[in-house]
């Protein structure tokens, strides 16, 4: 199926490893030219090569998310040196990686949801400039699932499934489709679940267990699903959350 993304310009946070890299890759190969930012210079250094590599335009810059003015700024830059916008894909994430007590509630909320925040609010006046596109924001099961134990992460993926559900219905007008991608445990080299695997080997296998297709889910997987409802193929599709899960979590999706 043509997905018909050839000629489209998306903007991705934290593009350069697991998901954000696989919907980059997946997105270039349907012909999108795209924009990239992570915190580490090489690695963005690297995957915009690859990406021109690819036989589209990349353009992609180091980059604290936190740092609101300075990521409002590269947006604008980076629609701008892709010729406008079509697509955002706030992806980056602080993982639970804050630390403890409240700095990290404090911290994943600055990356997690005011990334998705500020990112979209610096995005949609390109994306309603160009005519109307997509928004797909990042979600997790551990937004509707018991996810081991309460946690900073849980809540603030809870957060924006809310926020693109009400995104969707503000900017439906301007021709700009929001939806909300959740994947569940997804594994890749150097990955949470990777790391899980190595460290804690009964709490992967615990998890493993739980997927009745037998294996944990890859980048791909999402980035398929992503560049699904960024596309005009999905143009009736707005508000949507997409569990991307392989049936780990059990509930009746009504």
């Amino acid at each position: 199926m043509d997905l018909g993304l050839k000629g489209k310009r998306a903007i991705i946070t934290g593009g350069t490893r697991g998901i954000g890299r696989a919907i980059a890759e997946t997105l270039a190969a349907e012909g999108c030219d795209i924009a990239i930012c992570a915190r580490n210079a090489d690695q963005v250094t690297e995957t915009v090569s690859a990406l021109k590599a690819a036989g589209v335009n990349a353009y992609g810059a180091a980059l604290d998310v936190r740092d609101g003015p300075a990521y409002r700024n590269w947006i604008d830059t980076a629609a701008g040196a892709l010729g406008g916008l079509d697509i955002f894909i706030p992806n980056v994430s602080a993982a639970g990686g804050g630390g403890e007590g409240e700095e990290n509630w404090y911290a994943t909320f600055e990356v997690d949801v005011m990334g998705c925040v500020r990112g979209a609010e610096a995005a949609l006046p390109h994306i309603g400039a160009a005519g109307g596109g997509a928004v797909v924001i990042i979600g997790s099961i551990a937004a509707i699932e018991m996810f081991y134990q309460p946690q900073a992460y849980n809540a603030m993926k809870a957060a924006l499934i809310t926020y693109g559900s009400q995104l969707a219905q503000a900017v439906a007008s301007e021709g700009i489709r929001v939806n909300t991608v959740s994947p569940g445990p997804i594994e890749f080299p150097g990955g949470s679940w990777d790391m899980v695997k190595k460290a804690m080997p009964d709490a992967y296998e615990e998890a493993r267990s739980k997927q009745p297709g037998g294996r944990m889910g890859t980048p791909e997987d999402v980035a398929g699903c992503v560049a699904f409802l960024a596309s005009p193929r999905a143009a009736h599709v707005t508000g949507a959350n997409l569990i991307v899960d392989g049936g780990f979590t059990k509930r009746v999706q009504f």
